[in-house]
């Protein structure tokens, strides 16, 4: 018996369930009190008035009477009628509500768990390979350095010449290495910033290696990676987003120091989920907050640097890489482009 009661009885819903609504609530009360006083007050006056007075109501008179009675009594039913349906749209409407954020946590709860138990992903095991392939060229250099330091030590030196060498005033003690590599090509520059598209892109590695030998290029390469990390641990990959590209005018206008609605367009990233999951992110992770100001202010200054030398072409191919999507989603999100 107890088990077919079970069966019958229905499932609750909890919070999707549609509330139980009283049948007579403290609004129809309050109406039906105001319109039982009202026609009470209309009897006792009717009976009261004198017999002379009560001649007078035929035809015109009598409904004109009605009217009086019976309008106070439509119009407080009217009152009722919407003060209630006023109190069913705010209780569905919270309702709503609270369904809504139920649902955004746990899509976030969903998020999380996918992002700790998930394998690496693409963008991660690429920015593995990259630092790998960077770690072997260091050791490759440093091994090479060293063999050279060893071959030279048991060599004799020749003698010097006879006459003074005028030249060796003029050689400086203390230059830095990136001053005298030649300076990095704008073509490999825009392809670091997109990071190599596959482990099997040589060209890719290449101009990647060429741009860590530059100091500030590594350091904007360095500061884009750990962003790309991180929001890859919530499921946010720059290939996913198709943003609106701004014009390369608007670029030069935010290098030159512009801000507020004039370069508004470069927060083109429209993907709502994305913007939510990294607006989160920033305002709960220290970390993440810190990683994301850091990088804005690495691009900020690498676009600085870049501009002058630059052509529309070269700004329109570096606002396609993934690096500046990046920046347009973090940019967004931090007000940068408020």
């Amino acid at each position: 018996m107890s088990g077919q009661d079970t069966k019958n009885k229905p499932t609750r819903l909890g919070l999707y369930e549609r509330p139980e609504r009283q049948s007579v609530t403290s609004i129809e009360v309050v109406a039906i009190a105001l319109s039982a006083i009202w026609v009470i007050a209309a009897v006792i006056f009717f009976v009261m008035m004198p017999d002379g007075a009560q001649a007078g109501f035929d035809g015109a008179g009598f409904l004109v009477t009605m009217l009086a009675i019976f309008m106070p009594v439509a119009m407080i039913w009217v009152a009722a009628t919407a003060a209630r349906a006023s109190r069913i749209m705010r209780e569905e409407s919270q309702r709503l509500q609270s369904s809504i954020d139920a649902i955004r946590q746990a899509y976030l709860q969903q998020q999380q768990r996918g992002a700790v138990g998930a394998e690496p992903s693409s963008v991660t095991r690429k920015l593995d390979e990259i630092a790998a392939i960077t770690k072997k060229t260091e050791t490759a250099l440093a091994t090479f350095s060293t063999i050279r330091r060893d071959t030279r030590a048991p060599s004799v030196t020749p003698p010097a010449p006879a006459g003074p060498v005028e030249d060796q005033g003029r050689l400086e003690l203390g230059t830095p290495a990136e001053e005298l590599s030649p300076p990095l090509e704008t073509s490999d520059f825009i392809r670091a910033m997109n990071f190599p598209e596959t482990a099997e892109d040589e060209d890719g590695f290449a101009a990647l290696r060429r741009a860590l030998k530059d100091r500030n290029t590594a350091q904007m390469i360095q500061a884009a990676q750990d962003v790309l990390t991180l929001l890859s641990q919530d499921g946010i990959y720059m290939d996913d987003l198709r943003p609106d590209l701004a014009r390369p005018e608007i670029w030069r206008q935010f290098s030159s120091g512009i801000r507020g609605r004039a370069v508004a367009p470069l927060g083109g990233i429209r993907d709502r989920s994305s913007l939510a999951l990294t607006a989160g992110r920033m305002k709960q992770d220290p970390i993440f907050r810190d990683a994301a100001h850091h990088f804005l202010r690495k691009f900020d200054r690498m676009l600085s640097e870049f501009e002058p030398r630059a052509t529309d072409s070269d700004i329109q191919a570096l606002s396609e890489t993934r690096t500046a999507r990046a920046f347009m989603l973090l940019g967004r999100v931090a007000g940068t482009f408020d």
